[in-house]
């Protein structure tokens, strides 16, 4: 069953926006609260917005790939971020930072610990939304 249409508009206009501030705490989460898992959790929440506004199938085709996918994908890049440091002779998931200047910008400061917490926004979103569309997908049979 479909939402209100005050829902549908609300779920449009909030989806990007929900994800924009995701994006913005898993960045900011390397120096002040936030990081993967609080920015997982809001991404998930726009998309279980977007569901109760809609349906499972509209909010899989705008999520665009399976949740297991963004699941397994997130669990490898978390675990992936422990070898640089094992390849550097470093205990395992010793942070690591790399600067690389990129133009107009100056230089940024790439690490282990942003692929981990990369690697935890997808599992948490993925293992949310999976949760979210069976639970949803369920109660329509």
């Amino acid at each position: 069953m479909m939402g209100s249409l005050i829902l549908r508009t609300a779920a449009r206009f909030l989806l990007p926006l929900l994800l924009l501030f995701s994006l913005f705490m898993l960045l900011r989460g390397h120096d002040e609260p936030g990081g993967g898992f609080i920015a997982g959790l809001i991404a998930a929440v726009a998309f279980a917005l977007y569901l109760f506004a809609f349906d499972a199938a509209r909010t899989r085709q705008l999520l665009g790939v399976d949740p297991r996918l963004l699941l397994g994908l997130g669990l490898l890049a978390a675990t992936v971020s422990g070898l640089p440091s094992i390849l550097l002779g470093e205990a395992f998931f010793t942070a690591i930072w790399w600067p690389i200047d990129v133009p107009g910008f100056g230089e940024v400061k790439l690490s282990t610990p942003l692929l981990f917490d990369i690697g935890v926004y997808l599992l948490v979103l993925g293992a949310i939304m999976t949760i979210v569309l069976a639970l949803d997908e369920a109660e329509e049979e």
